[in-house]
């Protein structure tokens, strides 16, 4: 009997997005330049280039057509993150994140058995985001939401934000943390850097901020899933562990806890591109807290669409069904 397969971290934009420096009255959000048949530019509305994107980033019968393609059962999709915009005034960014959960929900309701969606929430303002949060719980029918890896460059640890976690533990509301805003972006341009290796650090930071900074132990029923594999934290535990120990004074002012410790307290998506990383994750982190997911439909994804998990004889018939279906049930409360 085939197990259920459940992708928890994929994408879609609206077709259309509105002249958003028209409404607002200044610039910096991204519109759609559908310049070809089936295919857009992601523009700045200053012009810049950011990335071409095809119709089955948009269109949920493409997207649909991949999955049967690939016996995908559910997908998780949620907003790209360059959309975000939590540099933009707070009242803008809460108007804009109410315009890409309400399509995001019409897709859903479209194809409810096919699709769960995560909302996004302006997390520069705390009060707002926790407003959205609940209309995306409570009226839009979304297990959660999804979040950047920092806010403005702001930690998830920082105590601003711990309204929003003490919200979302209350609403048992699910928070899918992505990589964005990469330290060191400017930096690196050349080789695709950022990507490769930026997003990697931006979830290991995303992660150690919340055990360094307390999170998991102020809101420990918050169900936080860090994309792509837990980027580059799970190979570099045992440092983080040693810097625990070594210098305490640096690391442990604020953490209960060694970090090895906080294994199990949140989830991983199983992006890792390569059967032994996924192994090792698998022995590290228990395969209760790693979900099958693809980044689809982006070129870094998975498109493959977990192929290297369901050919590996390495990894047993109950483990893959967890991490194709049943972890994701689990963090999603459905």
């Amino acid at each position: 009997m085939k197990s259920e397969k459940i992708d928890i971290h994929a994408h879609i934009i609206p077709e259309h997005i509105p002249d958003l420096k028209k409404k607002y009255g200044y610039g910096g959000f991204i519109h759609l330049e559908h310049h070809r048949p089936s295919f857009a530019n992601m523009r700045r509305d200053d012009g810049t280039f950011f990335r071409e994107i095809g119709q089955n980033c948009w269109d949920p019968e493409w997207i649909l057509r991949d999955m049967d393609a690939h016996q995908v059962d559910k997908m998780v999709l949620c907003t790209i993150p360059v959309l975000f915009s939590y540099w933009a005034e707070p009242a803008h960014t809460l108007d804009w994140s109410k315009y890409l959960n309400d399509h995001l929900a019409s897709v859903v309701n479209r194809f409810p058995d096919r699709f769960i969606g995560l909302g996004t929430v302006p997390m520069q303002a705390p009060d707002l985001a926790i407003e959205e949060l609940r209309r995306c719980k409570e009226e839009l029918g979304f297990p959660g939401i999804e979040i950047g890896t920092n806010i403005n460059q702001l930690n998830l640890s920082e105590k601003i934000f711990d309204p929003i976690w003490a919200a979302a533990e209350s609403l048992n509301a699910a928070i899918l943390v992505h990589p964005w805003e990469m330290m060191g972006q400017a930096d690196m341009q050349k080789y695709w850097l950022p990507w490769l290796v930026g997003m990697p650090a931006e979830c290991s930071r995303a992660i150690c901020s919340c055990i360094f900074g307390g999170v998991f132990d102020r809101y420990p029923k918050l169900k936080m899933m860090f994309c792509h594999g837990g980027g580059s934290f799970p190979f570099t535990l045992g440092r983080v562990q040693h810097g625990y120990d070594s210098r305490p004074d640096l690391c442990a002012i604020d953490v209960l806890e060694g970090p090895k410790n906080y294994v199990g307290k949140f989830w991983v998506d199983g992006i890792t591109h390569d059967l032994k990383t996924l192994e090792f994750l698998i022995d590290l982190m228990g395969a209760d807290k790693i979900a099958y997911g693809t980044d689809y439909p982006f070129p870094l994804g998975d498109l493959e669409h977990g192929k290297f998990i369901e050919q590996a004889t390495s990894i047993s018939a109950e483990v893959k069904a967890q991490i194709m279906g049943g972890t994701a049930r689990a963090f999603l409360g459905i």
